[in-house]
C-alpha cells in the first residue's frame, strides 16, 4: 500500500444482517440489502459519532464507553431494517400480514433476545457459581463465571452457525470483512480484489466480545476484594449483579481502547488479545458469494461517498 493510499484511508466498521451489511463510516451509515428478485436497497444516515461532536465524549475510556452504546444502538435499529425488508418479501406472498403487527413483533423479539442474552451469557453463571457456596477468593470466583460466561458463548455461536438462516449472515459477515480488508489496502473495490483476502478480521466486534470477557474476569475480581475489603464479607449474588453490570460500560471503554491497539500494533499482548476472537471467527465468517460481496461493496462505497458504478 502507497503512502498515498494510506493517507485516503478513513476508519470503516460494519456489521452483517439478514441479507445484507451495514458500513460505518465517520460521516455516514450505509445499509445494503439484498432482495429475492436480486436487486440491492441501501439505505443511507448520515451521522457523526458523539465522540466527534464533543471533545470531552472523545477521551480514552470514555470514547469507548459512547461508541458502544452507540454500536448497540445503531447495530438494532440496521437489523431492524433489514428485517423489515424481509418482512415486506414475506409480505407480497401473505398480503394479508400488517405491517404494524410485523414492526411490533419485531421489536417485541429484540427485547425478549436481549433480555435472554443477559439471563443466559450474564446471570447464569453468577447464579452456577453462587449456588456451589464454595469459599474461594474474588479471582477464583470470577475465573470460574468467565470461563463458564465463554463456554456458554462459544457453544450458542456454534449452535446457532447450523441454521441455514444464520449461515447466510455469516456468508454477509466474510464479506464485509473482506470488503474493508481491500479497501484498507488501497485496492479498488470489486468482488475479484476483495475475494482473495481473509474472512477473518482482528477489529471485529467478536474479538471485542473476548475482550469484554477476558477483561471482566480481572476488573469483576477487583470490584469483588474491593467489596470484600470494604464491608468485611464477600459480596452475595445481587450485590455482584448490581455493580457487575454497572462496571460493564468501564470494560467496554477499555475492550475499545484495546481492540484499537489491535488494529495498529503487532506486538505479543496484542497478539494474545486478538487471536482467540480471530479463532472463533472460524465459526461466526464463512466465504461468501460473489454477489454477497458485491452487497458489501455497495455499502462499503456509499459510507464513503465512493460512486457505486460497476468496475
Amino acid at each position: 500500500m502507497t503512502e498515498q493510499k494510506m493517507k485516503e484511508t478513513k476508519p470503516v466498521g460494519g456489521q452483517a444482517v439478514i441479507e445484507g451489511v451495514m458500513m460505518r463510516s465517520s460521516e455516514r451509515i450505509s445499509t445494503a440489502v439484498r432482495k429475492k428478485d436480486g436487486n440491492i436497497i441501501v439505505r443511507n444516515q448520515d451521522y457523526i459519532s458523539l465522540t466527534r461532536r464533543y471533545r470531552l465524549l472523545g477521551w480514552p475510556l470514555l470514547r469507548g464507553i459512547v461508541i458502544f452504546i452507540e454500536t448497540l444502538t445503531i447495530g438494532i435499529m440496521t437489523l431492524n431494517f433489514s428485517a423489515d425488508v424481509a418482512l415486506q418479501e414475506e409480505g407480497k406472498k401473505h398480503p394479508s400480514k400488517k405491517a404494524k403487527s410485523n414492526a411490533f413483533l419485531l421489536g417485541g423479539t429484540v427485547v425478549v433476545a436481549l433480555g435472554l442474552g443477559l439471563l443466559v451469557f450474564f446471570f447464569t453463571p453468577l447464579l452456577m457459581v453462587s449456588l456451589l457456596k464454595a469459599k474461594t477468593g474474588a479471582l477464583p470466583f470470577n475465573l470460574t463465571v468467565g470461563l463458564i460466561r465463554i463456554i456458554f458463548f462459544i457453544a450458542y455461536v456454534w449452535l446457532i452457525s447450523h441454521f441455514r438462516e444464520l449461515r447466510r449472515v455469516f456468508e454477509y459477515h466474510g464479506a464485509e470483512h473482506k470488503s474493508i480488508f481491500a479497501y484498507e489496502a488501497g485496492e479498488k473495490l470489486n468482488e475479484e480484489t476483495a475475494s482473495k483476502y481473509s474472512t477473518k478480521h482482528p477489529r471485529c466486534g467478536t474479538s471485542f466480545l473476548f475482550i469484554v470477557a477476558i477483561l471482566a474476569i480481572f476488573v469483576f475480581a477487583f470490584g469483588d476484594a474491593l467489596f470484600a475489603h470494604l464491608y468485611g464479607h464477600h459480596p452475595n449474588l445481587p450485590h455482584r449483579l448490581i455493580y457487575h453490570l454497572l462496571l460493564i460500560p468501564l470494560i467496554a471503554g477499555v475492550s475499545y481502547e484495546l481492540l484499537r491497539l489491535s488494529g495498529k500494533r503487532r506486538g505479543f499482548l496484542v497478539r494474545l488479545l486478538s487471536t482467540p476472537g480471530l479463532w472463533l471467527q472460524r465459526i461466526t465468517t464463512k466465504e461468501p458469494s460473489p454477489e454477497q460481496l458485491k452487497v458489501a461493496i455497495v455499502a462499503l462505497k456509499e459510507s464513503l461517498f465512493i460512486p457505486t458504478v460497476d468496475d
